[in-house]
């Protein structure tokens, strides 16, 4: 068994939340430059060149990438022989937030009654975080501020096991057409296939992490993601939807087996500043 300091927790995440904001991850800088060669609008081209210029200024000023600095979002592998001392873990984590968000100067976005009196909690605090128990004695947090605009084009649809993969295509590339600009695009779009109507939204959160444009271990879901995407860029939305080739960098694929009767699917995209860091202590 290994202890490890609740504090130890707080310091690591409240790091993670003023770098995710600040700095965008090679792997998306490095999409959107690849995108910008392949680009044959114009008016994309000079979009994308302007979404690029916006990450530099962000890294070399230390300023936020935009001024939505999301939903704090974690996915965490719990060793099982870690011993958290000194507090929980969720407390430790929404500490964390608290922390990194005043500290980094990050908009406050979260209101404690979704309905109601909508009063801001003030250090964008509950995190919304998902664990998992793994084996080891090591702590793996995945964190990604999630903005509000391409939270809020997310779909789960329940589908029937029939429509198979021609049902399952049209689901997402119709909601992505209808999403439009609104999310900023060029987007990531997450999927989620299969599970309950709970576990295939957290799949399409899921997916979102993962490098963006790192294929699918399954040779036949990552062919799936590349026809997808394809189907998605020629609709000719392109960049921030002022038209072109490229509307999204890429389409991640998680899944879960399902119920006999069932054919879950979800829809979770990010915007061009899909925004996501890892630590492991």
């Amino acid at each position: 068994m290994r202890d490890l300091a609740a504090s130890t927790v707080t310091e690591t995440v409240a790091e993670m939340c003023k770098e995710a904001n600040i700095y965008l991850g090679d792997d998306v800088s490095g999409a959107l430059r690849r995108s910008l060669e392949e680009e044959e609008s114009p008016t994309g081209q000079e979009v994308l060149k302007q979404l690029i210029a916006n990450l530099e200024i962000a890294a070399k000023e230390q300023i936020p990438i935009c001024q939505d600095t999301g939903f704090a979002v974690f996915f965490v592998e719990v060793g099982q022989e870690v011993h958290l001392t000194g507090g929980g873990l969720t407390e430790a984590i929404n500490a964390g937030v608290k922390k990194g968000y005043t500290e980094g100067y990050l908009r406050k976005s979260i209101v404690d009654d979704p309905l109601y009196d909508r009063k801001n909690t003030g250090d964008n605090t509950p995190a919304v975080i998902y664990t998992d128990i793994v084996p080891g004695d090591k702590l793996k947090i995945s964190f990604a501020p999630k903005g509000g605009g391409s939270e809020n084009m997310s779909a789960v649809k329940m589908l029937k096991p029939a429509d198979g993969e021609e049902g399952l295509i049209d689901f997402v590339v119709n909601h992505v057409k209808l999403a439009g600009p609104n999310p900023c695009p060029p987007i990531v779009v997450g999927v989620g296939i299969g599970g309950t109507f709970d576990r295939v939204a957290v799949l399409a959160k899921k997916a979102l992490f993962r490098p963006v444009g790192q294929p699918h271990s399954d040779i036949k879901f990552a062919d799936l993601e590349k026809r997808i995407l394809k189907k998605i860029n020629d609709l000719g939305v392109g960049p921030q939807g002022f038209g072109g080739r490229i509307f999204a960098l890429a389409v991640h694929i998680e899944t879960f087996p399902s119920h006999i009767a069932s054919l879950a699917a979800a829809v979770n995209i990010n915007c061009h500043a899909s925004r996501h860091v890892e630590r492991i202590i």
